[in-house]
């Protein structure tokens, strides 16, 4: 484990060794898959945006030392690992299409100022990769101007009925298409493997009714999580697929890093709990499994998946309120976060996401 001394002491570790220690640590709170592990490190040597999004980690070993002046700002309940695939659908308990930030993995408390640079590096680098064209400059400006008038206003989550028909249209597209979605279901095979008594029962407590004919699937998504146990159970309802999936949760990476003893799940259900959101009836924590629904349109959306016509300044400004919408559910954040961005210079968010970048670069260079 990195020492607890300070972050320039922890970070004296190259990736490999970080990585290492890192996955060790993991082990000892859940059974990790080999194959799936070595998968994920060999897409980490594909690209800096890949390689960001499965390093959370290495992230905060090098957060407070590169961006200190940043990592003395007030204090939230946080996303931790913020990026712009974080992003995603799902149905309320309306049945209304709901988009927002949906994966909370590494929530941590943390000040404001984390989430806002990881989220406008991860932009930065997508852009230098191609997944995104906005320019630079243009990627801080959307991602502050949201935020800023999320705090403002109080926030609103982002229901794409009557309103955000532009942000409905990049949700439910042709790439998002539902025979595609179940197509890659059905091609997995069933496993029994890892599967347990215990696991099993949670999900089919999932299903809309019992006594449904099922299978089970290991799945193999995601970056950061990638390496974690992952089951999903298929069932036939009056004609249609339904999917739910049972992930094994770690505590916040963030715990690691600073060298402090956490439990499973401390922060997990309780930042979207306390977010200004449209909760997923169907997102829950159980025995150390995250559990949710898998649908085409309750689902993580890739920068692959969205159109090529897109209005990526409008995008990330609607990320930048999504992430307000988050640090609002702790007391008296807009107060706090308002008198701090008064008081920081001009160019702060691109300064900080720039030495980010930087590091991200090193270490992935580094990897390969």
């Amino acid at each position: 484990m990195p020492a607890s001394g300070g972050c320039a002491r922890r970070c004296e570790v190259n990736i490999h060794e970080a990585t290492a220690q890192y996955e060790a640590w993991a082990a000892r709170h859940l059974t990790l898959l080999p194959a799936d592990l070595e998968l994920k490190h060999a897409r980490m040597a594909e690209g800096r945006f890949a390689f960001l999004r499965a390093t959370f980690y290495r992230w905060m070993q090098r957060w407070e030392e590169s961006c200190p002046a940043l990592a003395r700002a007030p204090r939230v309940l946080a996303v931790g690992d913020l990026h712009v695939e974080n992003f995603g659908t799902w149905r309320d308990a309306e049945g209304r299409l709901i988009w927002g930030i949906n994966d909370f993995d590494e929530a941590f408390e943390l000040p404001y100022t984390q989430d806002l640079v990881r989220l406008a590096a991860s932009a930065l680098v997508a852009a230098h990769e191609g997944h995104l064209e906005i320019v630079p400059h243009a990627v801080c400006e959307a991602i502050l101007a949201g935020y800023r008038e999320a705090l403002a206003s109080g926030g609103q989550a982002f229901v794409l009925e009557e309103h955000h028909g532009w942000l409905r249209e990049l949700a439910v597209n042709e790439l998002r298409d539902p025979v595609l979605f179940w197509k890659k279901f059905e091609e997995l095979p069933t496993t029994k493997q890892g599967l347990t008594p215990g696991i099993e029962k949670l999900l089919l407590k999932c299903l809309p009714e019992p006594g449904l004919q099922y299978r089970v699937v290991h799945r193999v998504a995601g970056l950061g999580s990638l390496g974690r146990p992952r089951f999903v159970v298929l069932a036939d309802w009056h004609g249609g697929l339904v999917a739910r999936e049972a992930k094994g949760i770690l505590p916040s990476a963030c715990s690691w890093a600073q060298g402090k003893q956490a439990s499973v799940a401390t922060h997990l259900s309780e930042v979207w709990l306390q977010a200004v959101r449209c909760q997923d009836p169907f997102l829950r924590v159980a025995r150390g499994w995250l559990l949710r629904r898998l649908a085409p349109h309750c689902s993580r959306i890739e920068l692959a998946s969205l159109p090529k016509k897109k209005d990526e300044e409008h995008l990330l400004r609607a990320m930048g309120w999504d992430a307000a919408n988050v640090h609002l559910g702790t007391r008296g954040a807009a107060a706090k976060i308002g008198r701090d961005l008064a008081a920081r210079p001009a160019g702060w968010l691109r300064e900080g996401a720039g030495k980010m970048v930087e590091c991200v670069t090193e270490d992935w260079q580094a990897w390969r």
